[in-house]
């Protein structure tokens, strides 16, 4: 298995900048928190998320509370923020 490189913090602030909402938490982690009308719209935005991270074979921290969800993006393997983490950011966002 090949190890996909960690990128460096001057390339993890230039990605998030391009990407609205998202931002960097205490973790080092890529984290942003979507809103919903109600706690099932929650649960639904989770199920639409798992799809997509289930066909990128890469798994968000998912945390629903009403009337939110916080998505939290890292490459574990890695041990920080890899590009995988933005391209799914990416996608999440196209959900939303």
């Amino acid at each position: 298995m090949t190890q996909i490189p960690k990128l460096s913090g001057e390339d993890i602030s230039q990605r998030v900048s391009a990407l609205p909402g998202w931002s960097i938490d205490e973790r080092g982690q890529l984290t942003r928190t979507f809103k919903r009308d109600n706690f099932l719209a929650g649960l639904a935005f989770v199920t639409l998320i798992a799809d997509v991270a289930e066909q990128a074979g890469h798994h968000p921290d998912l945390l629903l509370t009403y009337p939110s969800v916080k998505v939290s993006l890292t490459t574990h393997d890695a041990g920080g923020l890899t590009d995988k983490d933005f391209q799914l950011a990416k996608q999440i966002d196209a959900l939303a």
